[in-house]
């Protein structure tokens, strides 16, 4: 399975950790930055890209890591087609897979310990999607209203 990764300065020590920890895995992995620290550095340049190799890599994941994960969570999900999930705990990861059928996990350097990031990633990716008609049918109204903006319905009140 392939793994795209990205991040920025704040995640750059645990990009390299979960790089090397998913290569002992057998994971194969693109690492799309960045490849060194810069304080200046912008999350959108590697995160963008990650991303956008995972919309194309069928079958592929994708990693987003910042300081806190939320401006990474943000940029990956505006990639068409891209499902990213910021997770905190192992259960918040599982979820990701099993009920939004993500495609992309996003963790905060600053929120969580390198053990406690490659405990999420190990969950998130070996947590299938429960296929449960309710999750699919959610799933279906976001990419509708993704693909041409069509709002889903409200449902009638009864009575």
């Amino acid at each position: 399975m392939r793994i795209h990764i990205g991040g920025d300065h704040a995640a750059y020590d645990l990009k390299c950790t979960l790089v090397t920890f998913l290569q002992a895995e057998g994971y194969d992995v693109v690492d799309h930055g960045p490849q060194y620290v810069d304080p200046e550095d912008d999350y959108p340049v590697a995160v963008l890209r990650a991303a956008e190799a995972v919309s194309g890599d069928l079958g592929a994941f994708g990693i987003v890591l910042g300081g806190s994960g939320n401006g990474e969570q943000m940029a990956a999900n505006k990639v068409r087609g891209i499902r990213a999930a910021l997770a905190y705990n192992v259960e918040v990861a599982e979820l990701a897979r099993t009920h939004n059928n993500a495609q992309v996990l996003a963790i905060g350097a600053r929120m969580n310990t390198p053990d406690e990031a490659k405990a999420m990633v190990e969950a998130f990716l070996t947590t299938e999607f429960s296929g449960d008609e309710r999750h699919a049918r959610r799933l279906g109204m976001v990419e509708r209203y993704e693909k041409n903006g069509e709002l889903p319905p409200i449902p009638a009140i009864e009575g």
